[in-house]
């Protein structure tokens, strides 16, 4: 089963970009399509990015208009999204989180193991 932790949160100003980090431990992380969601403050959780497992293919929200890119290091055990030109509406707690039926979802019920989670805030 595999664990995971999000990192490199924080709070930044309209127009500037961050790098989000997902390490994962005590699993074969090559097993799994690997996804980022976020879920501001009163909203549903949403899909924001997904890799396959050997990040061949990405899938994105529409809502990212470019801005953002999913990659992934497996011999490092990690993902990132690298988000550009943030917005004050991209505030929200980011997920990263795991499939092992390897779906490319975009759909949280899909996706088995979901880190805690780093917190974004975007100020005007």
């Amino acid at each position: 089963q595999v664990q995971l932790a999000e990192s490199g949160g924080g709070l930044v100003q309209a127009g500037g970009s961050l790098r989000l980090s997902c390490a994962a431990s005590g699993g074969t992380f090559s097993r799994y399509d690997m996804g980022w969601f976020r879920q501001a403050s009163g909203k549903e959780r949403e899909f924001v990015a997904a890799i396959r497992w050997n990040g061949v293919e990405t899938r994105y929200a529409a809502f990212e208009e470019g801005r953002f890119t999913i990659s992934r290091h497996n011999a490092k055990n990690s993902m990132y999204l690298q988000m550009n030109s943030l917005k004050p509406e991209d505030t929200a707690v980011y997920y990263c989180a795991a499939d092992d039926r390897r779906l490319l979802s975009s759909r949280v019920s899909d996706y088995n193991y979901w880190g805690q989670g780093t917190q974004v805030t975007i100020s005007s």
